[in-house]
């Protein structure tokens, strides 16, 4: 069995453009081996932050809270696909991942950004990695940056324009450096527990 990766996509916008970068994600991991799945923010709709996870009594979370911790603690990595609002990140993506703590320690994390102009997301990627970090995952090295969202796939969801081109041609690297820290990552579970 491959690599567990989940891939998170945050925006509940009714025109929403990432969502096809997040969709070929999950089939570039597949066709790689990986088990990959998409956690979509808008599908799960968890309420604005209040309690997170850890703070409900034990099996008192609300059902689908307690089925994501579930798919976090399991997964071996995970893929934040996020567009850039305001210079800024989704709020989406942002308060689905606030829910949780723990759940995300010791395991590789990667960022794919994306906006309508030219800068593709950078600054929401810059503003991920440090979140991320803080959170206790290990971010990678490597990115990918899609601008012009609206113009990098065509109608059956498939890379398109000089956009969907610098994807794939980003995308080999990217997943490469993602599965190495994941193999890392799974050895010195196996070797040592994790300090707390």
């Amino acid at each position: 069995m491959g690599d567990r990766v989940l891939i998170f996509y945050g925006s509940y916008r009714s025109d929403r453009q990432g969502i096809r970068l997040a969709e070929w994600l999950v089939r570039a991991f597949a066709e790689r081996g990986a088990s990959a799945e998409l956690i979509d923010a808008k599908v799960l709709d968890l309420s604005m932050l209040d309690r997170m996870y850890k703070e409900h009594p034990k099996g008192e979370a609300p059902p689908a809270m307690e089925a994501l911790a579930e798919k976090i603690r399991t997964a071996d990595a995970f893929v934040f696909v996020t567009g850039e609002y305001n210079w800024g990140v989704q709020p989406g993506l942002k308060n689905l991942t606030d829910h949780y703590l723990e759940e995300w320690y010791w395991r590789p994390a990667a960022i794919v950004s994306y906006s309508a102009g030219r800068f593709a997301g950078a600054r929401a990627g810059l503003a991920w990695h440090g979140i991320l970090s803080e959170m206790g995952m290990v971010v990678v090295s490597s990115t990918i940056a899609v601008g012009a969202i609206g113009h990098a796939f065509d109608a059956t969801g498939e890379p398109a324009g000089d956009g969907g081109a610098a994807l794939i041609g980003a995308f080999p690297r990217f997943a490469d450096d993602l599965a190495w820290w994941t193999e890392a990552a799974c050895a010195q579970r196996e070797r040592r527990a994790p300090p707390y």
